[in-house]
Order: structure tokens, then sequence, then C-alpha cells
């Protein structure tokens, strides 16, 4: 009876601190930046979703190639994404924010693009940003972006 009482207790405890760390003041702000990307993507406007961003030269961005700065995410983004049938619908799940401390914060999720055929396909990926505090509000810094593959008929 006691272990399953410590083990109820640990339980609790973990799951109280869990929920404490993600609602941080700097965890729901971040979490606003990526709500107000997911609303941007799916209406289409490439240009209001890079504001997540930090407009600056020293970004980092790695999908299927690494692009370095604000422009080149951009551009990339633009290329890849150039009409809103290839953009799709965008979700994120599994949202885990950290903080490290308070300039900088890490996030790991998953994302889902729902699209036509046409469009290229559904896509699903996870990520790791880092996120800074900036004048401007979080921004992300750094973007490690991995699609997992295409999943193929045997």
């Amino acid at each position: 009876m006691r272990t399953s009482r410590l083990l109820a207790l640990f339980v609790f405890v973990v799951t109280f601190t869990l929920s404490a760390q993600s609602a941080t003041p700097e965890a729901q702000a971040i979490r606003t930046v990526l709500d107000k990307q997911v609303v941007d993507w799916n209406s289409g406007d490439l240009e209001t979703f890079a504001t997540g961003y930090k407009n600056s030269s020293d970004i980092l961005f790695m999908g299927s190639k690494i692009s370095r700065g604000y422009a080149q995410m951009v551009d990339t983004y633009r290329k890849g994404y150039s009409t809103k049938e290839k953009m799709g619908i965008l979700s994120f799940t599994g949202l885990d924010v950290q903080p490290l401390d308070e300039r900088f914060a890490t996030v790991t999720g998953n994302f889902h693009l729902e699209r036509t055929v046409a469009g290229g396909g559904n896509a699903d990926g996870y990520f790791l940003l880092v996120f800074e505090k900036t004048s401007a509000g979080w921004k992300i810094v750094r973007d490690d972006t991995t699609v997992s593959p295409k999943k193929t008929c045997e």
C-alpha cells in the first residue's frame, strides 16, 4: 500500500512539475508565436509567417539544406512553397518548450502538412527550434527541421 501511495505521489509531482514548466510566461509567449505562425501559414502568408524568425543574418535554418540568414531562409520558403496548394494546412503537435535562461529557450515538436497530391502530398516531421528573447519578442534563431521519409507501398 505504501509503495502505491509513493508511486501516486511521484506521478503527481512529475505531472505538476511538467505542467508548471510549460505554463511559464516564457513558454506561453513562445507558444503564442508558434500559434500565430500556424495561422499565418494556413492563410498562405509566408511573409508574416517568417516574422516568427529573427530578422538577422546570423539565423540558421537546417532542413534539406542549410540556410543562413533571414533573407535566404525566406527565399527557401518562397521557392519550396510557392503556392497555397504546396503550403497546405500546417499543424504542430507534441510541443515541448524548455527555457534555458531568461533569453533563450528550445522547442521540440512535430509538424504535419496536409496537402493534395498535386501540392506534394502530406508531409510530416519533427523539429528543434532555438528561440531568443529580443526587443521585438521571442524569435526563432535556429531551426533544425527533419522531414520524415515518405512511406512507400510494399
